[in-house]
């Protein structure tokens, strides 16, 4: 397929051609669900925890008779009814990780990629780079193509474009290497400079 690419000035200024095979896939939402879910449950830390009746502190003695009060029975103060006493069905350290082949891991992305080319939200640049971090110079470009939310991807880390954009809501920046599903869907566009794409595609080429 051929995209075209532009300027810092949102003039184009070339038509390139990108793998079919990375950003033409069809749209299989099951797979992209089951990598999104798998991703934000591995960020999860699973050290949540509460402790049970038998854990929290506090005297064992049996409140009140038996019988007699008009009351319920009860026999500890730690009963998770009172204050002060455990949790019923509380958290406990535990992990959340999910396993997920590599290759559906890597077609997963290709979908992802590949939903955006079809919703018309990438954007290709021929260069992205500024001579010294400024936050003004971003956001003049991104006000040029009118884009609010963006994840800007770079060939290699550049300092001075990281930093220009740090700042600004909505927008982030990853190396190539780095590009994930849930980076990618979380953004309305992303844009990304030829020589990322490049990079992207050698990534991805499928090698099964």
């Amino acid at each position: 397929m051929q995209i075209p690419v532009y300027n810092l000035a949102g003039e184009v200024v070339e038509q390139v051609d990108l793998s079919d095979e990375v950003f033409g896939q069809p749209v299989n939402e099951p797979l992209l669900h089951q990598a999104v879910v798998r991703q934000l449950a591995n960020k999860r830390q699973g050290t949540a925890s509460t402790k049970t009746r038998g854990q929290v502190q506090g005297s064992k003695r049996k409140l009140f008779r038996q019988k007699g009060t008009g009351r319920a029975r009860h026999g500890s103060i730690t009963a998770p009814i009172y204050r002060g006493g455990g949790i019923a069905f509380g958290p406990h350290p535990r992990s959340y990780v999910q396993r997920m082949p590599k290759k559906m891991r890597r077609q997963a992305l290709r979908i992802a990629l590949s939903a955006k080319v079809a919703a018309q939200t990438l954007l290709l640049l021929d260069e992205l780079d500024f001579a010294e971090p400024k936050t003004k110079q971003m956001v003049d470009v991104l006000g040029t193509f009118a884009v609010r939310s963006a994840l800007l991807v770079l060939p290699e880390a550049n300092d001075n474009v990281q930093k220009s954009a740090r700042n600004i809501p909505d927008v982030s920046t990853l190396p190539a290497q780095g590009l994930n599903v849930v980076d990618v869907l979380r953004h309305q566009h992303l844009i990304m400079p030829v020589a990322a794409a490049r990079v992207v595609e050698q990534a991805l080429a499928r090698n099964d």
